[in-house]
């Protein structure tokens, strides 16, 4: 069972020699906010807390939330069985020298990447993802190492940046950062061959989500405002603008993460008005989900990330259009969770929150299982009075989380 999040800084707190007091002092955060942490009284759920308690602590931030915990559950505990292979499959390939000597055809492949892997991720189903992952890296490496032609080179290269996109947000979610790292580096590494605007910005997600922002978050706000600042011009397909939209809604979290409200706001308005210029009636799904909807999902992890909670966040909640927000199992569950979140803070929605968090885990078990943010709530929810009035909803989703109860 995991420990929680106050037990492990509890623990680092003591290993470093330190007093609340100066790990407070240390951190910016008051001593009894560390305190209440420790004691399971506060959660450490805004990332800009987690950022600055690992930093002075010196340590990552995986330190503090939790290596991915194998339970008996197969919904939490089946979708780390690939993660052995994917390691494999992105550490021995590079772009001109493949581990492997034969593959599918090519168009096999394309249509493997986005018929296959684009759905299941969509819907968070990792065991299936994660079988089909490894593979699908081998065969496309083989393809830019030894193309047909200059066309199918650069199909290759655009179709391996996908898989590492899906690779990256895998071990992301299950709680492997180095390894979703890995991935944005060799998605960068196939940008950088493409030599496309929309390609590179891409990758450029990739690196900003994944990039460990202890200590960093100046860094990873300037990343993002780079990385939105040189695809802009080019943002002329709905492509290129939904890409463009992913980076300012980054940049939007990376500047809440900094403190930085202002910028956090600017770059939210950006979104919105990046998402008011796509067609309506367009029918491909687009690149991570980003539209008008998606936008005002993201406001409600950035109002959290401000420290929003209660009411105001069920305001926020209200707003977005959950029809269209349903047919992407992932972005459903990540909502739901922040929502759970902020709902948490406030004793007069906690009972709520369960009820949010619990339909999260209905909606994308695999995802949630492994969140280290849903976690960190219902732990903290089991340290409050909820505990009772939630009863045995509460106590079965901490077992299926793995979290002590």
């Amino acid at each position: 069972m995991d420990e929680g999040i106050g037990t492990k800084l509890r623990t680092l707190r003591r290993w470093r020699g330190m007093t609340q007091a100066e790990l407070g002092g240390l951190s910016g955060l008051s001593e009894s906010f560390i305190s209440m942490v420790e004691t399971g009284k506060r959660p450490l759920d805004r990332r800009s807390h987690i950022s600055a308690v690992a930093t002075a602590l010196q340590v990552s931030e995986s330190e503090l939330t939790g290596a991915p915990h194998l339970g008996t559950d197969p919904n939490q505990s089946d979708p780390h069985l690939a993660i052995p292979a994917l390691r494999v499959a992105l550490q021995t390939n590079a772009l001109a020298e493949p581990a492997i000597d034969r593959a599918r055809p090519l168009a096999d492949l394309l249509r493997a990447v986005s018929d296959d892997l684009g759905p299941l991720r969509r819907r968070c189903d990792y065991v299936s993802l994660g079988a089909a992952l490894p593979g699908v890296l081998d065969e496309l490496y083989f393809h830019t190492a030894a193309p047909a032609d200059e066309a199918g080179h650069r199909l290759a290269l655009t179709a391996l940046i996908e898989t590492c996109v899906a690779a990256s947000m895998t071990a992301k979610n299950l709680g492997y950062p180095d390894l979703a790292h890995l991935a944005a580096i060799r998605a960068q590494e196939a940008a950088e061959f493409v030599d496309d605007p929309v390609e590179r910005g891409k990758a450029a997600y990739l690196r900003i989500l994944t990039t460990p922002w202890a200590g960093a978050t100046d860094r990873v706000l300037a990343l993002a405002d780079r990385a939105a600042g040189a695809l802009e011009p080019f943002a002329a397909t709905p492509l290129g603008i939904e890409v463009l939209g992913m980076l300012t809604l980054t940049a939007s979290l990376a500047g809440a993460v900094d403190q930085k409200d202002d910028v956090a706001t600017s770059w939210l308005r950006e979104a919105s008005g990046l998402a008011a210029r796509l067609p309506r009636d367009e029918p491909r799904e687009a690149w991570q989900s980003f539209s008008s909807t998606n936008v005002a999902v993201w406001q409600v992890t950035v109002g959290v990330e401000r420290g929003l909670s209660g009411p105001a966040v069920l305001d926020l909640a209200n707003r977005v259009h959950t029809p269209q927000l349903a047919r992407v199992p992932s972005r459903y569950a990540g909502f739901q969770v922040d929502v759970g979140r902020g709902l948490a803070r406030d004793p007069r929605t906690r009972a709520e929150a369960i009820k949010w968090l619990r339909r999260a885990e209905a909606t994308a078990p695999q995802r949630v299982r492994n969140s280290a943010a849903a976690r960190e709530t219902v732990s903290y929810l089991l340290n409050r009075a909820v505990a009772n009035a939630g009863g045995r909803e509460l106590r079965g989703m901490a077992a299926r989380l793995g979290v002590r109860h």
